[in-house]
């Protein structure tokens, strides 16, 4: 999460543009490190929220609205006197710092027009929200940070407000090529490490971003690069960041299937592996982004006492199996006691009495065998001992083989219940889970509790033919999809020997398009344990020849002719439905 100084340049681009000379018209502070202004322009009402939460702050305009508190704490009561209805006349942002100066002119008490400034800091955990005179004195702040809190700077009413170097970082828009040659081997680090610990606003994307685009290994240091090629990185260093200082944005996200990984305010063309989804306004990439991230957290926070449920379950089923195969394995042998015993039956009348062993021909194989005997019993005693021993141990394999196959599919069930955990992404879709866990025993259904209604439906694709393909993400769908849904000439995809999706794309009849079958093999790819090779084996079969076994699991179906593909698992391009 790269909410560096050229995010933040992009930001104050976009608040000139949006908010500059509006006029203030509401301060509530919804929560005790956050802001939400309302700001009246000539184009309509904007609001501005700002966050200084030490784990997620953020700055963004947003559309969405938030209640007041009952009563309005200090720092907000102190902004609605000073600035309440006043006009903002400044944006900007010092060097490429993560610093938002706000200047806003009001009248004060006695009607003289006077200027204040209201100053952001995101800066992770010692982010800020500061109030100051035109001349840079605090009057307050939504934290304060005292002598003891921070040796650094203190925040405080009264003091003088500054911008502490405490890493000595230079302003990346203003270094000289000299400046550049010399800060960055005085370090012995690695050229990314080098550039984003030498200047201001430089994240660590963004410093692998501009070594990639130099076409230079980001790992090796500085030190070692010829002055050819320090000129070469910085003349890339100064062409990546004039977009900055020329206002040209790209906003954007970066998405791993659906889930976002990174966001810029400047291309990052060094993330060809992820999807890269474009907007007009940084502050809908920030809204969209967060957002986002913060459902996937909050369904991986719901969905970890599933997951327990179901990795204690794995784990248990496992250490059964091998248990069952080392027993199965112990009667591999038994075989050689029915010939043994058949073979005292036919040899066994001149066998001496209280011999140890005997040697007899085994016609089955023409080689001469040495049987053990129990000089204690008869020959026939001894031949009825072998029969009795490969009688048991012929149950203990029948017995064995149909419990080794159950808990296989225990195993393999709950591997496609951990897969359908991974692509959760609503609370339906952990209900649906929830629920299809009860329904097969892992999970105690309470008495009085009634059988949940799965309210979500499948994922829905659209081909780029214009063919409707579906996608289910766990088994109580995936069993409603191909056998409620899918009509028998539609056709059905699942990865090969892997935990996943079913995928049914409806023909309509038609004769499906090569691409269209490609993508839906993607779709079973991306979906499934299998997600992230560049190699996944699909099968594909009409659907009319996939039939659910009986007694089998939910989602468990059997298919004895099907055709192949071998594809990768990148869906990007692939249009989801609305």
């Amino acid at each position: 999460m790269a909410f560096d100084g050229i995010v933040v340049a992009d930001l104050v681009h976009e608040l000139r543009k949006e908010i500059l000379n509006g006029r203030i018209a509401r301060i509530v502070q919804p929560e005790a490190d956050e802001l939400l202004i309302t700001i009246k322009t000539p184009e309509g009402q904007k609001r501005l929220l700002i966050c200084a939460d030490a784990s997620l702050p953020l700055v963004y305009l947003t559309d969405t609205n938030k209640p007041a508190p009952m009563t309005a704490p200090n720092f907000c009561m102190l902004l609605r006197k000073h600035i309440g209805n006043g006009r903002i006349i400044d944006i900007r942002q010092p060097k490429l710092e993560r610093i938002i100066q706000i200047t806003i002119e009001h009248l004060n008490e006695l009607g003289d027009l006077c200027q204040k400034l209201l100053i952001v800091e995101i800066m992770g955990k010692h982010s800020n929200i500061i109030f100051c005179t035109e001349d840079g004195k605090i009057i307050d702040s939504i934290k304060h940070v005292s002598a003891q809190m921070s040796s650094v700077r203190e925040v405080l009413p009264g003091r003088e407000y500054f911008v502490p170097d405490t890493m000595h970082k230079a302003d990346p828009l203003a270094v000289s090529r000299e400046e550049f040659f010399s800060m960055l081997t005085e370090k012995p680090a690695p050229a990314a490490k080098a550039l984003y610990t030498s200047f201001t606003g430089i994240s660590p994307v963004t410093a692998e971003e501009i070594c990639y685009l130099a076409g230079l290994d980001s790992s090796v240091p500085v030190k070692e690069y010829s002055e050819d090629v320090l000129f070469h990185l910085y003349t890339q260093f100064e062409i990546y960041l004039s977009a900055v200082k020329e206002g040209r944005f790209s906003p954007a996200i970066y998405y791993d299937g659906r889930e976002p990984k990174e966001f810029s305010a400047l291309p990052l063309t060094h993330f060809s592996g992820y999807a890269r989804q474009e907007s007009s306004s940084i502050s809908e990439v920030l809204k969209t982004y967060y957002s986002t991230r913060s459902q996937l957290t909050r369904i991986r926070q719901k969905s970890a006492d599933l997951r327990h449920i179901v990795q204690t379950a794995l784990e248990r089923n496992r250490k059964k199996y091998e248990l069952q195969l080392h027993q199965l394995k112990d009667t591999e042998g038994r075989d050689k006691y029915k010939v043994y015993g058949e073979l005292i039956n036919t040899y066994g009348y001149n066998v001496a009495e209280g011999a140890k062993q005997m040697e007899a021909l085994n016609y089955y194989t023409n080689e001469t065998v040495t049987i053990p005997l129990d000089p204690t019993k008869s020959p026939q005693e001894n031949a009825q001992r072998y029969f009795a021993k490969y009688n048991k141990q012929k149950r203990t394999f029948e017995v064995l083989s149909g419990l080794c196959k159950e808990t296989k599919d225990d195993i393999s069930y709950l591997e496609s219940i951990q897969t359908s955990l991974d692509i959760a992404v609503t609370e339906d879709d952990l209900a649906g889970i929830k629920e299809e866990l009860s329904e097969s025993g892992y999970i105690k259904r309470k008495a009085v509790r009634k059988k949940v209604k799965i309210k979500n439906t499948p994922l829905h694709y659209i081909s780029s033919d214009g063919y409707h393909m579906y996608v289910g993400k766990n088994n109580l769908q995936n069993e409603e999809l191909t056998f409620g849904f899918a009509s028998g000439n539609d056709w059905w995809f699942h990865a090969k020997q892997a935990p996943g999706s079913h995928v049914v794309v409806k023909t309509n009849g038609d004769e499906l398009p090569d691409r269209t079958f490609e993508e839906a093999g993607r779709l079973a790819a991306y979906y499934s344990s299998m997600r992230g090779s560049e190699k996944v084996e699909i099968d594909y079969v009409e659907k009319k020849h996939v039939k659910k076994p009986k007694g089998g699991k939910p989602g468990f179906v059997v298919y004895y002719t099907n055709y192949s593909l071998v594809i990768d698992s990148d869906i990007r391009g692939i249009k989801q439905a609305d």
